[in-house]
């Protein structure tokens, strides 16, 4: 258990009041089978699970009665042959002490008590559940087809959720500091080992034992590719080539899975091309932007669209685009290049309670999500920033052959596009720099004491002065 018991406690205390009333259920995960029942995935508990009620184990689920006060972690014992082959585990009573939990029951007794709180005409929250063993349980236990069950999760829950999570304590950043710790040995391993003939597998094999050796497991699978054009380029047996770029996002959770997510962009032969830096300057000046004007009360938002703006300007400036700025950033020209948004949340998932729906977690009343033009449908993150809030900052300029040809041929965005000079950079790939950012009462500042190199000549000067890998 990472923090005090008090602090569960408090956490579930303050859970309790902003839900109001009703049962509240928050679902531990399971084991998930890979491919026979006895060999399952590394077990990874569900996030709000561990944020209310601390413990790792699986086939737990935690009850709180907002009405009453009473919590209950239900749960079955473990038998003599689990521990002939896992060693003896704490017990469920064990276990919610710890927590500060006061009742424990077998996981039997939870179905009695759903039923009591049916049949009282009381509401049953429950969080959107995303395995299929968690959806099984609440159709057992609510008659409620899996198919319904996201349209039918409490939306005073959620909400709630959302609140609480959000705002990182004293005690969380410490542990994302330390999870940004293990992400910069792997990137900068990473950059060490970016050379030619070294395989994109062997980088994310490496990098991803970087995150084991600590206790901690990938924060998402690693995306290590010198198809950095793709968004979710996953390594391949590819040997890297002379020239190119090598685009690595990974990141690491600690034991406790606070999570760290950085991007770096590599020379693959140690050095840019001009026409490589050129464009990568303009991405480490939009990522320093972001950071420039990033506080309290700044609306996510309106940062991601000046970083659109001044890539814009930049990407002017080279003759790849044209046009009145404004006109162009209100049309989306941009989104050629910038087809995601400028970051999201995150915490304990690296996409910090995507699960819960990203409308409630990146957006609220005041600022709504664009869900129909491109490249701002897929921005994570608008709504006003808060002191304690962790966002990622990950701009990047893309070149993607098959979006190039389709806007060409239909004639999208044709004004504010230079398709001539861009056909030139169709073999570039793409460049992303990415950086995990807590807000403070007055700014902001990266996580983590030791910063992986971004600047171009930061990048060559480490590059130079590495060894053989």
């Amino acid at each position: 258990m990472l923090f005090s018991k008090d602090t569960y406690v408090e956490r579930r205390r303050r859970l309790r009041e902003l839900v109001g009333d009703g049962l509240i259920l928050i679902f531990g995960n399971n084991d998930a089978p890979m491919n026979y029942p006895a060999n399952a995935y590394k077990f990874r508990q569900d996030s709000s699970f561990l944020y209310f009620f601390a413990q790792h184990r699986d086939g737990l689920v935690g009850a709180i009665d907002a009405d009453t006060g009473t919590e209950t972690l239900y749960g079955n014992e473990i038998d003599i042959e689990d521990i002939v082959w896992y060693g003896e585990v704490q017990s469920v009573g064990s276990l919610a002490a710890e927590a500060g939990v006061a009742c424990h029951e077998p996981m039997a007794r939870l179905a009695e008590a759903v039923d009591q709180a049916v049949k009282q005409g009381r509401r049953v929250h429950f969080l959107p559940p995303y395995r299929y063993d968690t959806q099984i349980q609440i159709m057992d236990l609510l008659h409620i087809h899996p198919s319904h069950q996201r349209a039918e999760a409490s939306l005073a829950l959620i909400q709630a959720v959302v609140k609480l999570r959000s705002v990182k304590t004293a005690e969380e950043i410490e542990e994302l500091d330390r999870a940004a710790a293990i992400g910069y040995r792997m990137h900068t391993r990473a950059m060490e080992l970016c050379r030619p003939g070294v395989t994109e597998q062997q980088i994310s094999g490496e990098i991803g034992g970087i995150a084991a050796a600590y206790g901690a497991i990938t924060s998402f699978q690693s995306i290590v590719s010198q198809h950095g054009e793709i968004m979710h380029g996953y390594p391949s047996p590819t040997p890297l080539e002379a020239g190119r770029l090598l685009l690595c996002d990974c990141g690491a959770e600690t034991n406790e899975h606070y999570c760290s997510d950085n991007t770096r962009t590599t020379p693959v032969s140690g050095r840019f091309t001009q026409k490589q830096r050129e464009i990568y300057d303009i991405v480490v000046d939009c990522h320093d932007l972001a950071l420039n004007v990033t506080r309290p009360g700044v609306r996510w938002w309106d940062v991601h669209f000046d970083v659109c703006r001044l890539m814009t300007d930049r990407l002017k400036d080279l003759g790849l685009m044209r046009g009145d700025t404004e006109e162009a950033v209100r049309a989306g020209a941009h989104a050629l290049f910038l087809p995601h948004g400028l970051g999201h949340m995150m915490g304990m998932d690296v996409h910090d309670m995507e699960g819960l729906g990203q409308i409630y977690v990146g957006f609220d009343e005041e600022t709504r999500p664009n869900l129909e033009q491109f490249g701002t449908n897929a921005l994570r993150m608008g709504r006003r920033l808060e002191k304690g809030f962790v966002v990622t900052d990950e701009p990047g300029i893309y070149f993607i052959p098959q979006l190039i040809d389709l806007w060409r041929r239909e004639g999208t965005n044709a004004e504010f596009l230079c398709f001539d000079k861009i056909e030139a950079y169709k073999d570039f790939g793409g460049i992303r720099i990415e950086d995990d950012v807590l807000v403070t009462k007055d700014g902001c500042r990266f996580l983590g004491k030791e910063r992986i190199p971004y600047r171009a000549d930061d990048v060559e000067a480490f590059l130079a002065a590495r060894k053989e890998a």
